[in-house]
């Protein structure tokens, strides 16, 4: 016979372990709950043949376990050290992105619940009795890790993010406060390549001399950053965007959060029909 004690002072955790321990498909497996002065005991008995089979499954349960109740302070706990100069209301958005990102990346989860059922059968093994809070305090190690690891990144990536915003902010400001000096731009866009026609449909002439591009910054968007420095020079009144792949990116997401009401998207006109069939004709050509 082998019985497992776990040991915890929080409610919601002994319902948890009591419903799932009982849920598993075992003959001969029993289950108790005691409470004491600082501890509630949950123990379970196995008579059955299957110990294997009992391992796994009281394993992966403390595995889940631990990731659900305890998961969220570690995070937070790791931000509040290691990343103290954000204020309460950038600290709780990058904790929404860690949270995202360690429930919706199956790689991430796979580490984490990996490195924690491995430290849970490892200990198991060798011990009857398991202090949730201490285990989880003390012998999760390289499950810390990979938390502070990939915090790290959201960190990085919130900043990044933060940084864009800030940029866009500044000029979408300066679009504002400027008077257009002309009244409309065609943006042609296909490939991620954009080329810009006046009202007469006359290519306009790209900006690209690195020291002219004043309004670039260290943030690149796309291979479009001198076609966004030319519209930033010539502040049309309308921009209006043709989608030759109908598929909007980043560079097209960033023309509309810094021209905003002057633009307008088309997928089906004159010049989009021109362009769709002379992209056509060059992909033929080109096979």
């Amino acid at each position: 016979m082998k019985s497992i004690c776990i040991k915890s002072n929080n409610k919601y955790i002994i319902d948890y372990l009591l419903k799932e321990f009982a849920s598993i498909n075992l003959d001969s497996v029993y289950i108790s709950n005691h409470r004491f002065k600082i501890y509630d005991n949950v123990i379970i008995h196995c008579c059955s043949n299957e110990l294997s089979v009992f391992y796994e499954r009281v394993i992966d349960i403390l595995t889940k376990c631990i990731i659900f109740f305890y998961e969220k302070t570690l995070t937070k706990n790791i931000l509040l050290y290691n990343y103290f100069y954000f204020n309460d209301i950038e600290s709780k958005q990058i904790l929404d992105e860690c949270m995202d990102l360690f429930n919706s990346d199956m790689i991430v989860y796979a580490e984490k619940y990996n490195a924690i059922y491995s430290a849970v059968y490892d200990y198991i093994l060798e011990h009857k009795s398991l202090v949730l809070n201490g285990f989880v305090n003390f012998r999760l190690k390289k499950y810390k890790e990979i938390l502070d690891y990939n915090v790290d990144i959201c960190v990085n990536n919130y900043l990044i993010e933060k940084e864009y915003y800030e940029f866009i902010n500044l000029l979408h400001l300066y679009v504002n406060s400027k008077d257009s000096t002309i009244d409309i731009v065609h943006l042609v866009y296909s490939n991620k390549e954009s080329i810009l026609l006046d009202s007469n449909k006359n290519v306009i002439p790209i900006q690209d001399n690195i020291f002219e591009a004043k309004y670039l910054s260290d943030i690149s968007f796309s291979s479009n950053d001198y076609s966004l420095n030319t519209l930033l020079n010539l502040l049309p009144k309308k921009l209006n965007i043709h989608l030759i792949d109908n598929y909007e990116d980043e560079f097209i997401t960033t023309l509309k959060l810094i021209f905003e009401n002057q633009v307008s998207i088309c997928n089906d006109c004159d010049i989009c029909r021109v362009y769709r069939l002379t992209n056509h004709v060059v992909t033929n050509m080109n096979k």
